[in-house]
């Protein structure tokens, strides 16, 4: 008998058990969930595996690699540093929300077949959901909305795809996908829409900045990153995934710099850093999907830690828009210091985790001769260091605002404190994260050829912002994206069914359900009669007085077409009686 359960278990079975507790034995249940999801993750063997029959298929809920134990890893560290930054949250529902979002991910990761992940993947999108609505403000509800139908259709189409493959080849075994069938296509939008691909992209910054502030850093870290690992395991080396990761990655930053709210600023940076992942996927070498892989691990901390510090910033404040703050590095020191690690790690800045990740994606470019993927992607690199320079000088270097605030409470500063160590020791120290890496390739993030060009790289966009300042100053507005055609699209379809399609329909239902069948009754009850009388309505009306001949020429059918219903009704009559004789 197999010893193995799915990890995603430990998550669900502990969503459960938290909701009857209160206080510090909640809390520390809490805590132990994700800590013994490690410690059994580390304990996994390559070849572990877990299935159970279903009908006639074989479902396979844990199948362990390399691969997997990745994503696996870092989904458990930053499942336990979330839950810590909002442990202290006396509601039950967010808890419960967030236990269930992060074993459903794992869920996903260890799936070995397609109707788990799918099962999982459905979890994880009503799980995220409830993040969203848990802010209970109309924003909130509103855009959970929007977020579930999209998923939702999103999902659809990955079922449909699973299904023709199915068809296609007998089996729903997940691996690597070769052809360029419809299913596969299907497949791929599922994954894509999970991973924000523009123009798919628009309900990540419309929902995220939304939930609630813990709630954001839980959502930062796991749908799109699973959306990555399936890339990686079923598409790898699919060119188009190229151009999309391209397309994202500069995409993201140009919507990241127009917006004033930091948590959409940072929803849209998402996007960016996550088509660094995408185009190294479709690159396809040992070297770009380990890249895609270890830049997935750094992104997961550098952006949970950013997602925390301007949660923290949103707590003690309440405000959210740049235009609204200023000069918090006096009152949030160690908030800002973490910020600040943060923007450094994503902007690639040596030391940090970002360099030691991101280059190993640009490398791979350079060494496939992919000039303008290169060129794409290090234009986007630029801009990340623009784009948080640009936050962090009106949020916590700008001029003071009139707000009183300080530091969050201490489990929030201690859980941005770890992630912060991790941004600067997977920097300085890359090794134990190059290990666990699925694919044989070797690399070396301080050659000084790397370190010379991202300096370089730095130099130019710092040099750029200063030049630019002017044409960067933050302004309350608002930043239209593609759900602009969903929602107004959505109330003109409203619109349109409500009225003429609906009135069409009315139509419709009365003349087939009313008229018809009325005159069709009384027209049986005597045929001869009143096809008679149809034949003699012009003699009748000749003979009748002139007051009262306007009355029957409303009520009366024209001549033409009462011979025509005679002769069509005798016809009939006539193939009646003589199929009868026959």
């Amino acid at each position: 008998m197999n010893s193995w359960i799915p990890p995603a278990l430990v998550f669900f079975l502990g969503a459960f058990s938290i909701l009857p507790l209160r206080g510090k034995v909640k809390q520390g249940i809490l805590l132990l969930i994700p800590a013994l999801t490690f410690i059994y993750l580390l304990n996994l063997p390559l070849d572990a595996s877990v299935s159970l029959s279903f009908l006639d298929y074989k479902l396979i809920l844990l199948k362990v690699d390399k691969l997997s134990k990745v994503f696996g890893y870092i989904f458990a560290i930053a499942g336990f540093a979330s839950i810590l930054f909002a442990v202290h949250l006396r509601e039950n529902l967010e808890h419960f929300a967030a236990l269930i979002y992060v074993g459903s991910a794992i869920g996903v990761v260890f799936s070995g077949d397609f109707f788990s992940l799918y099962i999982f993947w459905e979890f994880m999108a009503v799980a995220s959901v409830m993040l969203i609505w848990a802010r209970r403000e109309k924003k909130s509800l509103d855009a959970g909305f929007r977020y579930i139908l999209v998923h939702m259709f999103g999902g659809l189409m990955l079922l449909a795809g699973i299904l023709l493959r199915l068809r296609e080849t007998g089996n729903l075994e997940i691996g690597t996908i070769h052809s360029h069938t419809l299913a596969s296509w299907l497949i791929l939008f599922g994954f894509a829409l999970n991973a924000a691909v523009p123009p798919l992209s628009a309900w990540l910054a419309d929902a995220y900045p939304e939930s609630t502030i813990t709630g954001g850093v839980f959502l930062s870290a796991f749908t799109t990153k699973t959306a990555v690992y399936v890339l990686i395991r079923v598409f790898p080396g699919w060119e188009i995934l190229v151009w999309f990761g391209a397309i994202m990655a500069i995409y993201g930053i140009v919507f990241g710099v127009m917006e004033n709210d930091i948590r959409r600023s940072l929803a849209y940076s998402i996007i960016n850093q996550v088509g660094f992942m995408v185009a190294g996927v479709g690159i396809g070498t040992a070297m770009s999907l380990n890249g895609a892989a270890a830049h997935a691990f750094a992104h997961i901390i550098y952006k949970g830690l950013l997602w925390m510090t301007t949660g923290s910033v949103l707590y003690m404040t309440g405000k959210s828009k740049c235009t609204d703050l200023g000069g918090l590095y006096k009152m949030m020191p160690l908030t800002f210091i973490c910020f600040i690690v943060a923007a450094l790690s994503i902007s690639s800045f040596p030391l940090t985790s970002g360099f030691t990740t991101k280059t190993m994606i640009i490398q791979s470019a350079v060494n496939n001769h992919l000039n303008l993927i290169y060129l794409l992607l290090e234009i986007a690199s630029a801009g990340v260091l623009l784009h948080y320079v640009d936050l962090v000088l009106p949020i916590f270097l700008g001029k003071e605002c009139k707000l009183e605030a300080s530091d969050p409470k201490a489990n929030m500063v201690i859980a941005m404190i770890i992630f912060a160590v991790l941004c600067i020791f997977i920097g300085c120290y890359p090794k134990p994260l190059y290990n666990i890496l699925p694919y044989t390739a070797a690399y070396s993030p301080y050659a000084p050829a790397h370190v010379i060009s991202i300096l370089q790289l730095l130099l130019f966009s710092g040099t750029a912002f200063f030049v630019l300042r002017p044409f960067l100053k933050k302004t309350d507005t608002i930043t239209l994206d593609t759900d602009w055609f969903y929602r107004k699209g959505a109330r003109a379809l409203l619109g349109f069914i409500n009225h003429p399609l609906a009135d069409f329909g009315n139509m419709g239902r009365t003349l087939f359900f009313d008229n018809i069948p009325h005159f069709l009754t009384k027209f049986a009850e005597d045929p001869q009669e009143k096809i008679l009388s149809l034949i003699l309505m012009p003699w009748r009306l000749r003979h009748i007085p002139s007051e009262e001949k306007e009355v029957h020429k409303i009520r009366s059918i024209p001549v033409g077409i009462a011979v025509s219903l005679a002769v069509i009704s005798l016809s009939l009559f006539c193939l009646i009686f003589f199929f009868k004789m026959r």
